[in-house]
């Protein structure tokens, strides 16, 4: 993939979003490392802060942390615990499993901002995914552009 596809995918995720809904995030939070590009374009777009959730141990103190389940082991991820609490919108760049995103989410409400949903560029779990995670997001809360 090019940088040219992504910006166009990112202008896309944009317009997807409903109307009024940018004037409810506060910041973007997003994931290492593809998750930057998209959250860091999507920032730069609308001028909204990014919020970086890092792998362990690359945050200075103090941090929040959040074990997570991959297709393959375990994982650790970091929100730094002291930034302004506001409304975010969790960016990530492929959507499989979900635990990413659940450990995402889970950091974010730790650190005291509010989550309101997430955007993916490619959704690889689908409807069953919403499904079996209906607890943590509502049908309407998890907007995605699935790209083939």
């Amino acid at each position: 993939m090019l940088y040219g596809h992504v910006t166009q995918l990112v202008d896309e995720l944009l317009a997807a979003l409903p109307d009024g809904f940018l004037d409810t995030v506060g910041a973007f939070a997003t994931t290492e490392a593809r998750g930057f590009v998209i959250g860091s374009l999507l920032a730069g777009r609308t001028g909204k802060p990014l919020i970086l959730i890092r792998k362990a141990g690359k945050l200075p103190p103090p941090v929040f942390s959040e074990n997570y389940t991959l297709e393959y082991g375990t994982d650790t991820l970091q929100i730094k615990a002291n930034l302004p609490k506001t409304n975010v919108l969790l960016v990530d760049d492929v959507l499989a499993t979900g635990g990413t995103l659940i450990a995402s989410k889970r950091l974010c409400e730790q650190a005291g901002h509010g989550v309101l949903g997430a955007l993916v560029l490619l959704d690889l779990a689908g409807i069953a995914w919403r499904y079996w995670h209906a607890d943590l997001f509502g049908d309407d809360d998890l907007m995605g552009l699935s790209v083939i």
